[in-house]
């Protein structure tokens, strides 16, 4: 089943029993899309590279920039100008060249999203944009693709996993985007270059244990991380009867675009 290379490769994940070569086979057989290589998409995309995540696609219309290395490890410093996806590629083929990497230089769009992540198993939120997070939401909800979510700002990160039918969703806690001005952009009140490698990393964790089967994911929960006082809060969420997409009388039927929305730094551009 497995190469010479590859049981030493994945050594250290077929010794853990709940892994195994069975469960090193689904990774290899799976399918994970990362909308945004910026500071959430960057160890996102290494680790299931790493991992040997067989087929990982990774969507982002940006370039990389100066300001990006600063958090985006994924992205070198020769790496500037050059389209994220590109620079997110090739680290991840040379990483692990068991992994076929798909690139989708593009903005995700009501237009377009459905697309991306329609070969997929798991879908990971990396974006920037409440136009996006909401977008991917409604998207995975009326698809059925489970998906993580992840958010970070100055010292604070959050995310959460969503499966739809079992588990709220993103709207059950926010029904719409916040006004626009409500919260600051990233440019504005800045974020520690440290805080995307923690959020990203449990949400590609969130990836591995659903394509593998094993252990309790954070579906029903949003955990919330504090860099300044080293703190973790897992917090109970149930799913909301009113939701606008996933409640019992949903009013958001087809996918649009959020056109008003703030950009957050939640991958920063």
């Amino acid at each position: 089943m497995f190469t010479d290379e590859q049981i030493e490769r994945y050594s250290r994940h077929i010794i853990l029993k709940e892994v195994g070569g069975k469960g090193q086979k689904k990774l290899l057989d799976g399918k994970v899309m990362v909308i945004g290589a910026g500071g959430l998409g960057a160890p996102i995309a290494l680790y299931l590279a790493a991992a040997g995540v067989g087929t990982i696609g990774i969507a982002d219309a940006d370039m990389v920039d100066l300001s990006n290395l600063q958090r985006q490890v994924i992205h070198f410093t020769p790496d500037v100008g050059k389209p994220k996806v590109e620079s997110a590629r090739e680290k991840m083929e040379a990483m692990n060249p068991d992994v076929t990497v798909r690139t989708y230089q593009e903005w995700i769009s009501a237009a377009n999203i459905a697309r991306i992540i329609a070969d997929y198993d798991f879908v990971i939120d990396g974006t920037d944009n409440f136009a996006a997070k909401f977008l991917i939401n409604d998207a995975c909800v009326m698809v059925g693709k489970p998906y993580s979510h992840g958010g970070i700002l100055q010292f604070v990160g959050q995310t959460m996993t969503i499966r739809p039918g079992e588990s709220p969703c993103y709207r059950c806690i926010f029904p719409a985007p916040p006004p626009k001005d409500g919260i600051p952009t990233c440019s504005q009140a800045g974020v520690i270059g440290v805080l995307p490698g923690v959020i990203g990393t449990i949400q590609a964790t969130e990836a591995i244990k659903f394509l593998i089967g094993k252990g309790d994911l954070l579906t029903g929960h949003i955990m919330m991380y504090n860099a300044l006082e080293m703190n973790f809060r897992k917090v109970k969420i149930n799913r909301n009867r009113k939701c606008p997409v996933c409640g019992e009388n949903p009013t958001v039927t087809e996918l649009v675009d959020e056109l008003d929305a703030l950009n957050v730094c939640d991958l920063e551009k």
